[in-house]
């Protein structure tokens, strides 16, 4: 269940998002700028996404094989570097 929660969470907060917005927007004979309100912030959030969510690298062949040293009781040595 955790996995899920960590992997969607994003998703999660964004439907509530969506339902809170969509509820103030749309209950009080909606307008035109209204619906382009409601738009905006759903082709937002699907844009979020998309820059957002994760990707397979291909370095995660290399993670795996990390993984299976650890384990293997060899020496390893972790290096952690940012791209900022």
């Amino acid at each position: 269940m955790n996995l899920i929660t960590n992997q969607y969470s994003f998703i999660t907060i964004a439907l509530g998002f969506t339902l809170v917005a969509g509820f103030i927007l749309l209950t009080n004979k909606p307008k035109w700028n209204d619906y382009l309100a409601f738009g905006v912030i759903v082709l937002g959030l699907i844009a979020a996404w998309s820059i957002l969510h994760p990707r397979q690298t291909p370095l995660m062949d290399d993670a795996k094989k990390v993984q299976a040293m650890i384990g293997a009781g060899t020496p390893v040595l972790l290096e952690f570097q940012s791209p900022y």
